[in-house]
């Protein structure tokens, strides 16, 4: 049986078993899935992950067994400082941040390396400069875990450390892109427009992911690039930043912001636009956001794209009211047979009245005689406000149609 399987079946003794492996790459692994299935109640793992942490022959080894403890809790971590300074109880008391940071200085890498991990898991500002410190560490792992720890403080002072080691080894520089996204000050994000560019998928993508942060409209452009990368993950993040830097951008500036936005969008291909903005406005949590998905959509869409119409003419129900408005407008926009056959759909009781009376506008709009016909069964409708657009719209297709 397999580690994976192992880790999801939660047994730890055959993880534990796998940590006497003579293959450094089982026990590396091993240790990563200790980590995390193992409690803090559970010795024998810590034991084991102690062992390793301490003497195996495997630098990467000895690093994902680090990891591991400090992912167990706190105070697997402790046991793992004690037993590196040789200290015992009450002694180590490793729980304060300046003895963390004493650690950093220690001539074990492992040390430095575990010193890191717990000074990011610590809310005390007063560690951050002793991890911006450790950035330049001689050891990558150590620069690793320390520029980790500088994202879970999201602290602006760590900016021009973790800029630095955007020039590092790939696993250092995604973890320095990875913490400057979690800045996400206009300062901490510039650095990362050039990585829109790199060689590295994982570190576009970080990029592309992070870049939606900013307070201006200089991404823009870089994103719209972004939208025509060879990799999905990275054409998807793209739109997903476009959108949340819609969302961001100073009011004074959101208009020509929202015009370039829509320029960048209509030439990129439809499918890459498409699938996100819809996904954003289906799922997305942030009224902000579905709004400009909402509103995009109508100007980016074909109108023969029914997963647009779909989402749009479902929109049409959202309890932001803006963002239901902006849908009617977008399906408006779009027209056509498709939008017909989904509004039409959606004139039945089973539908809040208000999205009913939006699909009744909008068919006034767009609508043919096959439209006038469906519309002419609603003039009763037990709805006052659904009978009033029915008439409205009833009334505007009679007159176009003669």
């Amino acid at each position: 049986m397999s580690l994976y399987q192992h880790a999801r079946d939660g047994n730890a003794e055959r993880l534990r078993d796998a940590m006497g492996s003579d293959s450094a790459a089982v026990r590396k692994r091993a240790a990563e899935f200790l980590g995390e299935v193992a409690d803090p109640d559970d010795q024998p793992s810590i034991d084991v992950l102690l062992r390793a942490a301490t003497g195996d022959e495997g630098a990467q080894v000895r690093g994902a067994a680090v990891d591991a403890l400090d992912e167990i809790g706190e105070a697997a971590l402790e046991q793992l400082l004690s037993e590196l300074t040789g200290t015992k109880g009450s002694e180590a008391e490793w729980v304060t941040a300046r003895k963390f940071a004493r650690a950093l200085q220690a001539d074990r890498p492992e040390l430095r390396m575990a010193a890191a991990n717990a000074l990011g898991r610590l809310d005390d500002a007063s560690g951050l400069q002793h991890l911006v410190e450790a950035l330049d560490d001689e050891d990558p792992r150590v620069r690793l875990r320390a520029c980790q720890a500088c994202g879970t403080f999201a602290d602006p002072r760590a900016v021009p450390g973790l800029t630095e080691r955007l020039d590092d080894e790939p696993r250092v520089r995604r973890a320095a892109a990875n913490a400057l996204g979690n800045i996400g000050t206009d300062q901490a994000l510039a650095p990362l427009l050039d990585l829109l560019d790199d060689s590295d998928e994982s570190l576009r993508r970080i990029a592309a992911g992070a870049l939606g942060k900013a307070n201006n409209s200089e991404p823009i452009e870089p994103l719209a690039r972004a939208l025509g990368d060879e990799s999905a993950v990275v054409r998807n993040a793209a739109v997903y930043s476009v959108i949340e830097l819609l969302s961001n951008v100073p009011t004074e500036q959101s208009h020509a912001v929202r015009d370039q936005v829509v320029s960048e969008l209509k030439q990129a291909d439809d499918a890459t636009v498409v699938e996100p903005l819809v996904e954003i406005l289906t799922d997305g949590q942030q009224s902000r956001q579905r709004r400009n998905a909402a509103w995009i959509l109508g100007r980016v869409a074909e109108p023969e794209s029914a997963a647009a119409v779909e989402a749009l003419a479902d929109a049409l129900a959202d309890e932001d009211a803006q963002t239901a408005q902006f849908a009617a407008t977008s399906l408006k926009s779009l027209g056509g047979p498709i939008v017909e056959d989904r509004l039409l759909d959606r004139l039945g009781t089973e539908h809040p009245e208000d999205a009913r009376a939006k699909a009744v506008f909008v068919l006034g709009q767009v609508g043919g005689q096959e439209t006038l016909n469906k519309l002419e069964e609603f003039t009763d409708d037990e709805s006052p406000a659904v009978r009033k657009r029915v008439f409205s719209a009833v009334s505007k297709l009679r007159a176009g149609g003669s």
